[in-house]
């Protein structure tokens, strides 16, 4: 018994020393630094990369993500623009006609409406209309869906607009890991990328490993993450509702509901088979974006899960959880109203949980 419980003791200090130096591996890092760090490797990496955009450079931009570039860049590869968004994209999708490979910064997606003929009409569609013969490899990226008490016109998410076009690939960032891999991806990809970040997750810190650190990780475009695995229904979430997501799946958890969530990283092209994979272990799917429910993600993933084999798995219909049908409010106390929140995510998954009950 004394040497079994010897044994047992050393077992059990090996495991921690192994738990203890698995932790000093990772290491904490915001999805602001994450960013900041990205564009820093890919700019030392290539000469053919540079950051246009409003405020970035003396500033240092207006969220801080491109903090400390200017100095070790210099004025010509992050460069200040005047406020006309239609004015540095067109320069930006220009100099990726002729070689360079610009990361085009918008305060906000919402102000990219003025630049939407450059990123549609110019960029995305001129591989296919110069037959093959003229890429645009350009990064587009800023702040996407709502922040606080920032209104309206700063508050959209804009996944479903840009998920629409074709020649653009779309993803969307949730946290450090998203942020490295997807951007990383995003800037060395010989097409135009949309990113999708969010502001209030730029301050948000997340654990990280050696290998999302290391200058060369890259996460696959088009290819969606499990965050949680579960059995009993599917979430998808992209930006910041895989947060929420995930917070819903705690609370379900606690009440023995067990809720596979997927992050979906890329809009464009969209991992419809993760997807359809895990609904036909689940039986249930529950679709959660900030955009409006008219021609959503949701509505779009839950065409392609009707239309696929996963059809006859279905134990309940589709559940779609989506920001209001309303322009975003100014008063925070409003507009929290009407951006999912974890409740409304444990709401749609009992009812499809209990709806034939």
């Amino acid at each position: 018994m004394l040497a079994q419980h010897l044994r047992g003791a050393s077992v059990r200090a090996v495991c921690s020393v192994r738990q203890i130096a698995s932790r000093s591996f990772a290491t904490k890092i915001t999805v602001r630094d994450a960013l900041n760090s990205a564009i820093d490797e890919e700019m030392a990496k290539d000469e053919k990369v540079f950051m246009i955009g409003e405020e970035i450079a003396n500033y240092q931009g207006a969220y801080k993500i491109s903090k400390g570039l200017l100095q070790k860049y210099g004025p010509d590869r992050i460069v200040d623009t005047p406020i006309t968004e239609m004015g540095f994209t067109g320069l930006a999708v220009g100099a990726s006609f002729a070689g360079l490979k610009p990361i085009c910064e918008f305060m906000t997606w919402n102000f990219a409406m003025q630049a939407i003929d450059h990123i549609v009409n110019s960029s995305a569609k001129i591989l296919y209309m110069s037959g093959g013969k003229i890429n645009s490899p350009i990064v587009f990226r800023g702040c996407n869906g709502a922040a606080k008490g920032v209104g309206a016109q700063h508050s959209q998410d804009f996944a479903s607009w840009y998920g629409s076009v074709p020649g653009l690939k779309v993803v969307a960032i949730y946290d450090a890991e998203d942020a490295r891999g997807l951007l990383k991806a995003a800037i060395r990809d010989p097409n135009p990328v949309v990113v999708l970040e969010n502001e209030l997750m730029y301050g948000e810190e997340f654990e990280v490993s050696a290998e999302v650190l290391d200058k060369d990780f890259v996460l696959p475009i088009g290819k969606a993450h499990i965050r949680r695995e579960g059995t009993d229904v599917t979430i998808t979430g992209h930006n910041r509702m895989v947060g929420i997501a995930d917070e819903a799946a705690a609370l379900l958890e606690q009440e023995g509901i067990s809720c596979e969530v997927i992050n979906l990283r890329t809009i464009r092209p969209l991992d419809s088979q993760t997807i359809i994979d895990s609904v036909k272990k689940t039986h249930r799917l529950v679709t959660v974006e900030e955009g409006w429910p008219q021609s959503g993600v949701g509505a779009e993933i839950s065409a392609q899960v009707m239309e696929s084999d996963a059809f006859n798995f279905l134990d309940a219909p589709v559940e779609r959880v989506t920001g209001a049908d309303v322009p975003m409010p100014y008063a925070t106390s409003l507009e929290a109203h009407c951006s999912p929140q974890a409740p409304d995510v444990v709401a749609a998954v009992k009812r499809a949980m209990f709806r034939n009950k």
